[in-house]
This record gives C-alpha cells, sequence and structure tokens, in this order.
C-alpha cells in the first residue's frame, strides 16, 4: 500500500495483545505488507501520530493509517478520534474503529467524529480485509493538499 509513491505506516493502537496478533495476521493474510506499528495505550499513539506537544506536525508529510480500539486504558478511543481528526495535519488520515462495542449511539459518534471504518471485534476476516483494501484504494488516489 503506497500513497503518492510514499510507503504507508499502519498504526495499531490495541491493549489487547491477542486482539493486536490477530489483527495483525489478518492484515497479512489480506496481503498487506505494510510496517505497523503497534502501540498499548493511548498517550504513547498520540505522541507517535501528534508529536509530543501535540501539534501534529511530525505527522504532516507521513502517510498512515490508524487502527483504533476504543477501550484504551489511559483514555478513550473517540478521543483520539476526535483529536487527529481535529488536526490540520492529521485530519485526512483514515482512520478505523476497531471494538467490541456495537452500540448504535457509539458508532454513529465515531462516523460524526470523521471515522472511516468501524469494524466490531472479535474481527470477521472478510469485512476487515475489504475495509484494508478499500482504505488502500483510498490512499492511492489520496494527494497532499
Amino acid at each position: 500500500m503506497k500513497a503518492s509513491g510514499k510507503e504507508v505506516t499502519i498504526v495499531m493502537v490495541e491493549d489487547d495483545e491477542g486482539h493486536a496478533k490477530l489483527i495483525e495476521k489478518n492484515i497479512r493474510r489480506a496481503g498487506v505488507s505494510n510496517q505497523i506499528m503497534p502501540f498499548t495505550d493511548g498517550t504513547s499513539a498520540m505522541d507517535y501520530i501528534l508529536g509530543e506537544d501535540r501539534s501534529g506536525e511530525v505527522s504532516a508529510d507521513r502517510y498512515l493509517l490508524i487502527l483504533l480500539d476504543l477501550n484504551l486504558p489511559d483514555m478513550s478511543g473517540t478521543e483520539i478520534l476526535e483529536q487527529v481528526k481535529n488536526n490540520q495535519h492529521t485530519k485526512r488520515l483514515p482512520i478505523v474503529i476497531l471494538t467490541t462495542t456495537d452500540d448504535e449511539m457509539e458508532i454513529q459518534r465515531c462516523y460524526d467524529l470523521g471515522a472511516n471504518v468501524y469494524i466490531t471485534k472479535p474481527v470477521e476476516y472478510e469485512s476487515f480485509a475489504n475495509a484494508i483494501r478499500q482504505l488502500g484504494l483510498f490512499f492511492s488516489v489520496m494527494q497532499l493538499p
């Protein structure tokens, strides 16, 4: 998966090691060989995505695909989603929500905040692979502003 000739890095924010391994296995099975940066808490993920100063400039010319669990030990995934989508440097980054919640209000809230795809765990392989492929297409047409 590349965007404008640049390699896309997959940022996986998932505190459950079993789920993280399963997700990675599914990504590989979908034929995606991109680098995966795993984070088990929101703070370290935010440090990576928005930088320690939270300006987002660190990601200004990076192509990231964010796989985000909503239930993290230190903050909610919706907080991360909101901060990433409200930052001028990262608002275009695609975010896939992976969570055990199939609460319609929660799903709607995530879409309202700018989530691209919402997938309920346990991850059903086919729908996950399709979502990743669609975002791959999204990346191949995505141009920097």
